[in-house]
């Protein structure tokens, strides 16, 4: 707020500066008199930011396109769906469950 002023410089000069609206400033005094916040010798100032959006999470990468499936049938009729690189203990445990079930 005390850049207004500051070398003869207006409300709407500050605000295009910042890119906000003039009224924002309003707002943001009046609030800060309210409160008792705002003094003439306060030194508010404004401070560059960027917003940038957060990293993806790990694991949330694309399946990728050429990714070999393999399907077995079982005898209830039920199917399993599994990596073609699929370990044959961890294959059969799969499937003893999925009869089981």
């Amino acid at each position: 707020m005390p850049s207004v002023g500051v070398n003869g410089a207006t409300v709407s000069q500050v605000a295009q500066r910042h890119e906000i609206r003039r009224q924002q400033i309003y707002v943001w005094r009046y609030e800060l008199r309210r409160k008792g916040l705002l003094t003439p010798d306060d030194a508010t100032q404004f401070l560059p930011f960027d917003i940038t959006s957060p990293p993806e999470p790990p694991g949330a990468c694309a399946p990728e396109a050429n990714l070999a499936l393999i399907e077995v049938v079982l005898r209830n009729g039920r199917s399993l769906r599994v990596d073609a690189h699929v370990d044959a203990a961890v294959l059969t445990r799969l499937i003893q469950a999925v009869e089981a079930a």
